[in-house]
């Protein structure tokens, strides 16, 4: 895939330096699960936070502000269950949908195996979270889901991701110019397998203690 000369202007990369301190953290291979879940959880609250920075808010009669927007999580399973509970500390009220890909290692490509998405959309604004956003094959084949289901203008979808390649970006901004992502880091490239380089690994590996860091 040819990349962009320019970076789409929906991609935001922190550049807080607590976001970039944490995420040396997870990318240290001698980092245990025990750890690096910890750490996945904080940076996902600090991108929580900037994603969340456009949300609507209206004024209570006590004049304390309460979110407009309806919410909805829509973790990937399984890396983006890590990111889920900083959410909810941020967002307390808002639901939370479960939604099954996995990548073909043959094709790069994903596969759809389980959708937890109610009947209709009932929610402003979709966060998809996943730790990578590596080829964007499952980032736009969520996305599609969502749009699909109901999830349009003036619905709003964007992605919450902890480290994204060039690639993954310009896969989502050609298929879905519309979607913004939120990431810690925009890291150098792909390898041949569809990893990112430097990366920090598999994230559900890493996180749940079920395969080597690398």
């Amino acid at each position: 895939m040819s990349l962009p000369a320019t970076l789409p202007s929906t991609l935001h990369v922190s550049t807080h330096p607590a976001v970039q301190h944490k995420l040396a953290i997870l990318r240290d291979e001698r980092t245990e699960p025990k750890k690096f879940r910890e750490v996945v959880r904080e940076l996902s609250w600090l991108l929580g936070y900037e994603a969340l920075a456009d949300a609507r808010i209206r004024p209570l009669t006590i004049r304390t502000p309460l979110e407009e927007d309806r919410i909805g999580l829509v973790p990937i399973l399984r890396a983006g269950l890590g990111m889920v509970d900083a959410m909810l500390e941020l967002m307390p009220t808002a639901e939370v949908w479960h939604l099954g890909l996995f990548r073909d290692e043959r094709t790069l490509r994903p596969v759809e195996y389980y959708n937890k998405l109610p009947d209709s959309a009932s929610v402003d604004l979709c966060l998809i979270l996943d730790p990578m956003l590596a080829t964007g094959g499952s980032a736009t084949a969520a996305i599609e889901v969502l749009k699909r289901w109901g999830a349009v203008t003036p619905v709003r979808i964007k992605l919450v991701n902890l480290i994204a390649a060039p690639e993954g970006v310009a896969a989502v901004a050609a298929a879905h110019p519309d979607v913004e992502i939120h990431c810690a880091a925009l890291d150098r490239q792909l390898n041949d397998k569809g990893y990112i380089m430097p990366g920090l690994g598999d994230a559900g590996d890493r996180q749940f203690g079920t395969g080597k860091a690398g």
